[in-house]
């Protein structure tokens, strides 16, 4: 009778596994879906997912405070690199690295950011957190940056050094003591004029520590 009853419950726990997908396991995090803003917060009136890109907008009246959208998650050691475009080259963007948000009515943010704006392409910029870390040099940013259409953007960071490329060209590669070890990764509305920014085939990876 044991043995029976032992089956009859064994059947019920396969038959309940089989409807609910399995035994439940922790499933990767998707950094975008490119469907929607899930895994992400900030001010949504600014924000929204337009045929998997992420579009930034302030138009048309503009803003007077720099505001982020951010990740949910924090990340350490990562690449990231995606096609960004300013529209018709105005306005001022950047993607935060390992920062925290210190105002969440405004979701401000501080922390290293890759920088994306005329003059400032291509540079690791301190947004609240101690101003340029590294310009990228003037030539290069004229060099490699195509200004009203999509730059190719790519950043890696492991421990404290961080390599930002455009279109494949160089513009920091360094160390830089003050880093922080981890934080969250958002992208920029600058404050200013009336500005849209795209980012789309965004491609992340996370870089695990060799054990």
């Amino acid at each position: 009778m044991r043995m029976l009853l032992w089956k009859a419950g064994w059947l019920v726990c396969v038959a309940t596994l089989a409807m609910t997908g399995g035994v439940s396991s922790q499933e990767k995090p998707v950094f975008f879906n490119g469907k929607d803003l899930t895994g992400w917060r900030g001010l949504t009136q600014y924000w929204k997912v337009v045929d998997g890109a992420i579009v930034g907008s302030t138009e048309p009246n503009g803003l007077k405070f720099n505001t982020f959208l951010c990740s949910e998650r924090e990340y350490g050691d990562f690449e990231l690199s995606f096609q960004v475009r300013l529209k018709n080259g105005r306005g001022n963007s950047g993607v935060q690295i390992r920062s925290e948000i210190f105002d969440k009515e405004k979701f401000a943010v501080r922390g290293p950011q890759c920088d994306i704006g005329e003059g400032y392409w291509g540079s690791l910029y301190g947004e609240h957190f101690g101003g340029m870390m590294q310009a990228a040099p003037k030539e290069l940013i004229a060099k490699a940056v195509k200004p009203a259409d999509f730059n190719h953007y790519s950043i890696r960071c492991v421990g404290k050094h961080v390599t930002i490329k455009i279109n494949g060209v160089t513009m920091v590669d360094g160390e830089f003591p003050k880093m922080p070890d981890k934080g969250i990764i958002a992208w920029q509305l600058h404050a200013g004029g009336p500005m849209e920014v795209t980012f789309k085939d965004i491609q992340f990876r996370e870089i695990r520590p060799e054990k």
